[in-house]
């Protein structure tokens, strides 16, 4: 019996000493730090950004298709039936919600770039806007964090205005994500959509358009700045039946967060992207950024690259309910003209030399 618990006060002797060198180990490995907290934050804020953009509207779809096998059919059933009754709202205005472009979530998403916003002219709130953003680089992260989340003072730089940001009219046919863009202040580039925003909401409204659209995102590589523009004036007509001020605004540094594999004019990859364009009205894209646990891996995360969007002087545009063509081209070449000037204005300041050109397609 002495035997026995002796052998066991050896073992609990044993398991005490076992513990105490695992809580010295543990002790002895460093915290991390109040930096190290904040780079995981920021890394967690632009993964699910990028993971809301990429697979929400696909995941929402699928899972409302497989609840309709299920004995949960008639949660699918009556929101399929909520969006038959609620099919226009996205071209009327929507439902923006000011807590989500305050959610603390964006700032984290500004600083892994960091993204800043620089106002050079003020916008009177007695009129109405068309920001032209430029350029569209391959997730337009600049017009996003600026237009659409808080995080980088738009309304304190330009009181009393409202900003809207455009997206393809598709993305508000899948369930669920079409909420998720609406709350933001999100809406289809259709006519009239803008036109409602510009018409029925008063004046203050400043509606952000991604010009050069799905086929930019084709030409989009660091160190090569193309833009979009020739032959797009659909804006300016907008903007001229509506009276609405057209206001340039570009993104240094969009075209630096991804690496993309760029098919040359004229080879069949580069036509099969074109078709695909004109059929579901983007582009597919082959681009890599950093992986989620290093920056020297690949993966679908963009790198840490400074964004910092310029928005220019407003150009005053008068309200014409059928502008002629040659309108349309005037007001068109004065935008042009604004855009470069704004660019090669502010090149040097953020990152680009004084050789550098904007190439405007």
């Amino acid at each position: 019996m002495k035997t026995i618990i002796a052998a066991c006060s050896q073992n609990l002797s044993g398991s005490r000493a076992s513990i105490k060198t695992a809580l010295r180990t543990l002790l002895a490995v460093p915290w991390p730090s109040q930096r190290d907290i904040g780079s995981a934050l920021q890394l967690l804020a632009v993964l699910q950004w990028v993971l809301s953009f990429l697979l929400l509207g696909i995941v929402s779809l699928l899972l409302l298709i497989y609840l309709l096998f299920t004995s949960l059919w008639l949660i699918p059933v009556l929101y399929l039936a909520w969006i038959m009754f609620d099919w226009d709202t996205p071209e009327k205005g929507g439902r923006r919600l000011s807590c989500l472009r305050r959610w603390t979530v964006w700032k984290h998403f500004r600083d892994y770039f960091p993204v800043k916003l620089v106002k050079t002219h003020d916008l009177s709130p007695s009129h109405n806007y068309i920001i032209g953003s430029h350029p569209h680089g391959i997730l337009c992260v600049g017009a996003f964090c600026n237009f659409i989340t808080g995080s980088t003072g738009f309304e304190e730089l330009f009181p009393g205005i409202r900003s809207y940001l455009t997206t393809l009219a598709g993305n508000f046919r899948l369930p669920l994500f079409r909420e998720y863009l609406m709350s933001g202040g999100l809406f289809p580039v259709t006519r009239r959509a803008i036109g409602y925003l510009l018409s029925q909401k008063g004046t203050g409204n400043a509606v952000a358009i991604v010009i050069g659209g799905a086929a930019e995102s084709l030409s989009c590589r660091p160190g090569v700045t193309t833009l979009i523009l020739k032959n797009r004036k659909g804006f300016v007509r907008m903007a001229l039946r509506h009276g609405a001020f057209l206001v340039p605004s570009f993104s240094f540094g969009e075209n630096d967060l991804f690496r993309q594999v760029v098919f040359e004019e004229g080879s069949w990859m580069r036509s099969i992207q074109r078709r695909f364009q004109k059929m579901m009205g983007f582009a597919p894209c082959l681009f890599y950024g950093r992986g989620l646990t290093s920056c020297r891996s690949r993966g679908f995360l963009p790198y840490a690259r400074p964004i910092t969007t310029v928005v220019g002087e407003p150009l005053p545009v008068p309200k014409v309910e059928n502008p002629s063509r040659e309108l349309v081209d005037r007001y068109h070449e004065l935008y042009i003209r604004a855009l470069l000037k704004l660019f090669n204005k502010n090149k040097t300041k953020y990152g680009l030399s004084e050789s550098d050109e904007l190439h405007i397609l």
